[in-house]
């Protein structure tokens, strides 16, 4: 399956998540391409578009490799058969983790203007607009089921299918395509431009003047 763009992705996965309309449940986007996908769809339900920042923790000598991920209040969830096979350091965790920290809470703060979340007893929806191995968005799942939310689904266009069948396991999945060749998201997708912090700041602009 290839898509368009983003939106185009967004339109077919809102369609799947029509029947949480009456739940209004709360959209938690990963920036910054899961914006873009987000808002399509807490458009699509009528809901308001939040952001959940969880970044990846980079091997020593391949950074696009995650060694873990971390979330704002320093939970740090290791991806540890490659921390082990590589031999990675605790202190190059560690200095990683520390820088990380610093851009997720510049970011909640650029983009939300806090940290706090109420999510409690409550649907939760997290976005991204495709997931690789999957580090940030388990980060997330964790995180997100320490605040005790009544429902918590996973939403996302297209993922590998070893990733997805992991995820199934710790969340409710809805994805579009789940293929067994997987090299990265962007070759799903005929445009795949990177996104900007303005245009994400854009986004939650918009939904900042819908009421809760």
């Amino acid at each position: 399956m290839i898509f368009k763009d983003r939106i185009d992705a967004a339109q077919r996965l809102a369609k799947k998540l029509v029947n949480l309309r009456n739940e209004k449940p709360v959209i938690l986007a990963i920036p910054r391409g899961g914006v873009v996908t987000g808002d399509i769809i807490a458009k699509e339900l009528g809901v308001k578009l939040d952001i959940i920042v969880s970044r990846k923790v980079g091997a020593p000598d391949n950074h696009e490799l995650a060694i873990g991920a971390v979330m704002h209040d320093g939970s740090f969830f290791p991806n540890v058969s490659i921390i082990d096979a590589l031999n990675v350091s605790k202190e190059y965790i560690n200095s990683e983790i520390k820088s990380e920290l610093r851009e997720i809470e510049r970011r909640l703060m650029k983009f939300r203007g806090s940290v706090t979340y109420d999510l409690k007893d409550k649907t939760v929806v997290l976005v991204d607009d495709g997931i690789a191995t999957g580090a940030t968005m388990f980060a997330a799942i964790e995180w997100v089921k320490k605040q005790h939310p009544k429902r918590l689904i996973v939403a996302i266009p297209v993922g590998p299918r070893d990733t997805i069948e992991r995820l199934s396991q710790v969340a409710e999945v809805v994805v579009l395509d789940a293929p067994e060749f997987f090299n990265a998201v962007g070759e799903f997708y005929r445009e795949f431009e990177q996104v900007e912090d303005s245009q994400v700041t854009e986004i939650l602009r918009h939904h900042d003047h819908i009421q809760k």
